[in-house]
């Protein structure tokens, strides 16, 4: 594909603002009327010489401990109170969700990690190319709680994000 000199400044000024490759691409269709693929833009700015400015990495496998969330709305206003949204332990102690990303997923999987929950209980997750969310590891008939499980998939959420998944 052939841009002009104008053209290729603008690319070159995307990628300096810090654009992901899919924001370039999509520049590219609604400013230039190129409609190319994900593969074909980063071939372009192979092609030019540029690299998209890389987000500072998250540490993948150090676990994160969640702030929480029970999501108990107050009656009256509907809305979480600062008491509500701190995580509980079995024992009504303060405590906390920790999920780790491993930084290679295992075979069969788009990503994969484990979670400890507020109960001390361990899993390991994974999420498969359907997007279903599954978890093993754990005793037979363990539930995580439902505050656990939000909060799981709260963090769990957070993690995937900064790595990338939306």
């Amino acid at each position: 594909m052939k841009l002009e000199q104008t053209q290729i400044q603008q690319v070159t000024r995307w990628v300096e603002e810090g654009l992901r490759l899919s924001e370039i691409q999509g520049k590219l269709a609604s400013e230039f009327g190129l409609r190319v693929t994900y593969m074909e833009a980063r071939f372009l700015l192979d092609d030019l010489g540029l690299k998209p400015k890389e987000k500072e990495p998250p540490a993948a496998a150090a676990p994160i401990v969640s702030a929480g969330a029970t999501a108990k709305p107050e009656a009256s206003t509907g809305v979480p109170t600062p008491d509500s949204l701190r995580p509980k332990s079995a024992a009504g102690a303060p405590g906390g969700i920790s999920v780790s990303v491993d930084k290679v997923a295992r075979p069969g999987t788009v990503a994969s990690g484990s979670v400890t929950f507020s109960d001390g209980q361990t899993a390991q997750w994974q999420l498969d190319q359907a997007g279903r969310l599954g978890l093993a590891g754990t005793p037979k008939n363990y539930r995580p709680s439902e505050e656990d499980v939000i909060a799981f998939q709260t963090e769990l959420q957070n993690e995937l994000a900064k790595l990338g998944f939306a």
